[in-house]
């Protein structure tokens, strides 16, 4: 990017014309480095819209680097195909999934680029977050519930120490401005009226009003996008259709069992949990272990002992699904499974 910058001196650039030229998949992230660069000193950013132009100091240091190495023949396949972990904000290691011929991380950051909104679907514990953290590491979210209120996206007034108050701008203005990613997580948990805030950033006009503070007008730059999460059966979720009609693309997020194993769940956990979410899938259940469960499977084994992980799941399973979750796991596990439980001293 320094390098790219430095062939066009004096050439106010965007995000979008950089990351076109340098074909790479992420908007958010080349805008989120070109930051860095700017509050380094080897760029200016001029905002509204952003554009970035290099600096003498931004020129020495770009002759200072190694050239590009050679792209490999392919290497576009090679990167939709990539099955290479992805590092999260947390630090966790994210295994990019089949998607579309490619992958999931791809998918959702060429979908960006065009700015096609996507809505992922499934059960808890897929990994619908993970995906988005992977995808974007510029991402901000917000956690919907029933009781989300527009001002936890706009923003709004907090009390200062002198008893004044100021006005402190919500993640949906932010990742605006900034031109970041926008996850809106449990998106059907959100009341629809509160929802309806989202949607002129989310059409042709990419602009809002702050009705709340001045009628202050924001316009998003480059880079900005919204995604949300659904999680169907969940008590409260609805997934009206003025929601579902903003999302272009849907996208349903499942547990990978080979991923599981790959990661070192143990075999009998993961048949356990397939046969399970085949009873979910006929409706017979309300809940079966995703990748979330099986992962904590495998760390509570190692924490303290097989037994008390296999009570553990069975314990984490709804009192209404209880007795045929202990079933499935004592055809793989064997019998005398009770979800753990404080009892008397001996």
């Amino acid at each position: 990017m320094a390098l790219y910058l430095a062939d066009h001196p004096g050439q106010p650039l965007s995000p979008g014309e950089i990351t076109k030229a340098l074909d790479v998949p992420s908007s958010g992230a080349v805008f989120e480095a070109l930051k860095r660069m700017a509050a380094a000193g080897y760029a200016t950013h001029q905002s509204n819209p952003h554009r970035f132009t290099v600096t003498q100091a931004g020129i020495d240091a770009a002759g200072a680097l190694p050239p590009p190495a050679p792209r490999p023949a392919g290497s576009s396949t090679a990167r939709h195909g990539r099955r290479q972990p992805v590092t999260r904000p947390n630090g966790d290691p994210y295994f990019p999934r089949k998607l579309a011929g490619s992958t999931d991380v791809d998918v959702l950051q060429r979908l960006r680029d065009k700015r096609i909104p996507v809505l992922l679907y499934g059960p808890p514990g897929t990994g619908k977050t993970a995906v988005a953290e992977a995808a974007f590491p510029d991402l901000l979210t917000v956690a919907g519930t029933g009781d989300t209120i527009v001002e936890d996206f706009v923003g709004n007034f907090i009390p200062l120490p002198d008893g004044g108050y100021e006005y402190v701008y919500g993640p949906l203005v932010t990742a605006m401005r900034e031109g970041r990613a926008l996850l809106i997580d449990d998106a059907t948990l959100v009341p629809p009226k509160v929802l309806a805030v989202l949607y002129p950033a989310m059409d042709g006009r990419r602009v809002i009003t702050l009705t709340g503070y001045r009628n202050e007008r924001v316009e998003a730059a480059d880079g900005f996008y919204i995604l949300a999460g659904h999680n169907p059966g969940v008590h409260g979720a609805i997934l009206t259709d003025a929601l579902a009609s903003r999302f272009d693309v849907h996208i349903e997020v499942t547990t990978d069992f080979d991923l599981a194993r790959h990661l070192g769940v143990p075999a009998a956990a993961v048949q356990a949990a397939i046969r399970l979410n085949a009873d979910l899938d006929a409706g017979k259940l309300t809940w079966a272990p995703q990748l979330r469960e099986l992962l904590g499977f495998t760390r509570v084994r190692k924490a303290l002992g097989h037994k008390a992980a296999v009570a553990n799941l069975a314990g984490r399973a709804p009192e209404d699904d209880r007795t045929e979750v202990i079933a499935a796991l004592a055809a793989h596990f064997g019998t005398g499974i009770a979800p753990l439980r404080v009892g008397p001293q001996r």
